[in-house]
């Protein structure tokens, strides 16, 4: 892996796009015609599409942000982790308060007349929500004659985001790692991790060959971090953070970790069997991180131009969502499912070109704010390098840190 998977050489950012677009198609079914979502039949209801996109984000997200943390200092990091995530998601929840509840409040009632005063209105949801964690689900209960979110909650209007606050939290986990030395001087910790995150996450599925992971909860409490972060389901905290360090042990060993056809055919063998025989949380989230793996290293050449400039992902996961409730609100469901779906995924499509091209790609070029002053005023070293080799190895370090650079800051789901 050490080898294969460096800088834009691969298809991470056209199997980012796909993870999130079948985020889309997994919740067309549930929002537009109160259906279960695609694979819940055939894994026997121990995952479904959704949920297995959203694994495959936190390995990959394991993977790239562990590279960042052993490369960037730990307020880089954390600046880095910042931009990719906040202006986008902030203007997001704008653009939802203040642009799609008020139209369809509006195509309900006629007017607009409580709207703005309504207990629960779009001043509330920006203020309930802007902290990664969906406190406020509704906006002026323009969602009230919803079918509901999809996972058994009340109806809300962008029930994707639930998963940024676990995300964040691995953030901190890996930031923590960095800090302690985990990340570059001992390994092995982020191996230890892995393993116990492992066997709490497949401990209940040893005993029922069916566990539907997180959404078969016995945990009767959540806990709280930071108030404004809202409350974390244990159960969900694990599988999402045992997918996460996998990511993190693949990035942690890559120089041992081989990158063979064959062992592919084994992985998305063990991969479906777990699916559809059982026992998948015990053989098939590692079976999974390997086969995706593969799949950036080994898709040609045309499949890794996707997504290598312009990222639509992060924005595909945050407004699919919103787009496809408008859309269920407006009552175009009615048409059928494929005109359903295929308005649903161009309209995320729009909505997350708009989103990156205005909003992520213009906050990430504050990356590197005062990385240039800290470059100027650092003091030179006395001693001259050998003559001939400056040069070289200048180019040979600055491309090693841009393929690096490249490929760390690209992040999974908020990539």
């Amino acid at each position: 892996m050490a080898d294969c998977f460096q800088g834009r050489n691969n298809s991470l950012g056209f199997i980012r796009l796909c993870l999130a677009s079948a985020v889309v198609v997994s919740h067309a079914s549930v929002l537009g015609f109160g259906e279960k979502e695609f694979g819940h039949g055939f894994s026997h209801g121990q995952t479904d599409l959704g949920k297995l996109s959203v694994y495959g984000f936190f390995v990959l997200s394991g993977i790239l942000v562990t590279r960042s943390g052993k490369r960037l200092p730990l307020g880089r990091f954390l600046w880095h982790r910042a931009l990719r995530l906040l202006p986008g998601l902030w203007v997001c929840l704008a653009v939802t308060a203040f642009v799609v509840a008020p139209f369809l409040y509006w195509a309900q009632q006629g007017d607009l007349g409580g709207f703005w005063g309504h207990s629960r209105g779009p001043f509330d949801y920006m203020s309930a929500n802007w902290a990664v964690a969906p406190l406020q689900n509704d906006v002026s209960g323009v969602m009230a004659h919803s079918r509901g979110d999809g996972f058994g909650h009340s109806p809300s209007i962008d029930a994707a985001l639930w998963s940024l606050r676990y995300e964040v939290f691995c953030y901190f986990g890996v930031a923590l790692l960095a800090v302690t030395g985990a990340l570059t001087r001992a390994r092995r910790v982020v191996l230890l991790v892995a393993v116990v995150l492992g066997c709490y996450a497949i401990a209940p599925a040893l005993d029922s060959r069916w566990w539907s992971g997180f959404s078969d909860s016995s945990y009767a409490v959540s806990f709280e971090i930071f108030p404004v972060m809202g409350k974390f389901d244990p159960d969900i905290l694990i599988y999402l953070a045992f997918a996460f360090a996998v990511g993190a042990v693949i990035e942690s060993y890559r120089e041992r970790i081989p990158v063979s056809d064959p062992l592919a055919a084994l992985a998305l063998l063990t991969f479906l069997g777990g699916i559809f025989f059982g026992y998948f949380f015990v053989v098939g989230i590692p079976a999974f991180a390997y086969l995706l793996l593969w799949l950036a290293i080994r898709l040609p050449g045309p499949f890794r131009r996707v997504g290598a400039r312009n990222d639509l992902s992060y924005g595909v996961y945050i407004y699919g969502f919103v787009v496809q409730q408008a859309l269920t609100s407006l009552d175009f469901a009615r048409w059928g499912f494929w005109p359903y779906l295929a308005m649903s995924l161009s309209g995320s499509l729009a909505a997350a070109a708009l989103s990156w091209h205005l909003v992520e790609k213009p906050a990430m070029r504050l990356k590197d704010l005062g990385r240039a002053r800290t470059a100027r005023t650092a003091p030179q070293s006395a001693q001259p390098a050998p003559p001939g080799r400056t040069e070289a190895a200048g180019a040979a370090a600055g491309a090693d840190a841009g393929r690096d650079r490249t490929l760390a800051e690209s992040g999974s789901l908020t990539a």
